[in-house]
């Protein structure tokens, strides 16, 4: 068992502290405790419920028809929850699937564990949205977990109530769980699906307040699911964090209870800024893509073909712009564009791209 970093992490590690414009977060631009106006003077800095506050458990578990508290694991950020589940139900012998690409962490994680890890592409020549009869055609006799993302990173794409409902039974006629990432299912441009967990006991749902609120620095997801999978994420995360921090589920508890308010504001801005990156990009000579259909971020590739390397390092180098290249998300060709930031920094981030794509043209 080993565990090395992540290309995607390191490239942030490196270079987003030390730019102006950032145009290849994953996620709305973060907020300061200012602006949410919450009054943290009366929490207590203590060790915190291992599942996460009953009070913020029950919050979350409004949203999900069906579902009580005792069906929420609160994780430190959806990748907790991510690991605890891999590490539970996929045994030494076991499958796993995981489409691809996704933010690393949810095919990482089971390499570094050394499961058996399956990769379910999703093609340009398919919109990079999930083929179903594919998927069926990499079931093993041993899979016991698949996981989607959908809005996707670093694509956009999106999955349908009938594609969802689908995947739930090709997960059931094999025995398996579908693990769903939903983080950025409350961005969605038209109706989204049901929430996966509401679906069967064999749907998972993962998501956090990292992306769609723009709330990363506290580090709070979550997991919904069966009970049995809820306490082996317990089980799990008391060998490694224990608890979430105090502060951070108060201020994700007083967010989710104004979600009616604040989630219509966020919406409108990135809806705004999407229709910013959707004429620019048509506008463009030596780019192309398949245009996101949710979420915060595309996935432009240049039209000339070849890596994104030199574009990503030229931004950061010469322009102190910040993008994603792909090949830090296993996606070489492509680079991560993410529109979820301030509105002026956007465009003006987008004009220093354009002079970047000059720059390597010329």
């Amino acid at each position: 068992m080993t565990f090395e970093r992540m290309p995607l992490e390191i490239w942030f590690d490196e270079h987003q502290f030390e730019v102006d414009y950032d145009i290849g977060e994953s996620g709305t631009k973060f907020l300061t405790v200012k602006q949410l106006e919450i009054d943290l003077n009366e929490i207590q800095l203590r060790y915190g419920y291992h599942l996460g506050h009953p009070s913020l458990r029950k919050e979350i578990a409004k949203q999900y028809r069906g579902a009580t508290s005792k069906n929420v694991a609160v994780t430190t950020g959806a990748s907790e929850a991510n690991f605890a589940i891999i590490a539970h139900l996929v045994g030494p012998r076991d499958n796993i699937i995981v489409e691809h690409p996704t933010y690393p962490s949810l095919y990482q994680v089971a390499r570094s564990l050394g499961k058996d890890l399956t990769l379910f592409k999703l093609e340009w020549e398919n919109d990079f949205r999930p083929d179903l009869d594919k998927l069926r055609k990499l079931i093993k006799s041993n899979t016991k977990l698949i996981t989607l993302t959908h809005p996707n990173n670093p694509t956009g794409s999106v999955i349908t109530k009938a594609e969802l409902k689908e995947a739930i039974e090709i997960a059931e006629e094999a025995g398996a769980y579908l693990m769903v990432d939903e983080t950025y299912r409350d961005l969605m441009f038209p109706q989204p699906p049901p929430l996966a967990a509401t679906m069967s006991p064999s749907a998972i749902s993962l998501t956090s307040m990292s992306k769609t609120w723009g709330l990363p620095g506290i580090r709070i997801g979550w997991a919904v699911a069966e009970e049995s999978i809820v306490e082996a994420i317990r089980a799990v995360r008391e060998q490694v964090t224990i608890c979430n921090s105090s502060v951070g589920e108060a201020i994700a508890k007083e967010v989710l209870q104004k979600r009616s308010e604040i989630l219509p504001v966020i919406r409108k801005a990135v809806i705004s800024n999407y229709k910013i990156v959707e004429d620019w990009m048509n506008s463009q000579d030596w780019l192309e893509w398949i245009e996101p259909q949710s979420g915060v971020v595309g996935a432009p590739k240049l039209k000339r073909g070849g890596s994104t390397d030199q574009l990503c390092e030229l931004l950061v180098k010469k322009y102190r712009t910040f993008t994603v290249p792909g090949s830090r998300m296993e996606l070489d060709g492509h680079f991560r564009l993410g529109f979820g930031g301030d509105h002026e920094e956007l465009i003006e981030g987008l004009e220093q791209l354009s002079k970047a794509l000059k720059d390597i043209h010329s």
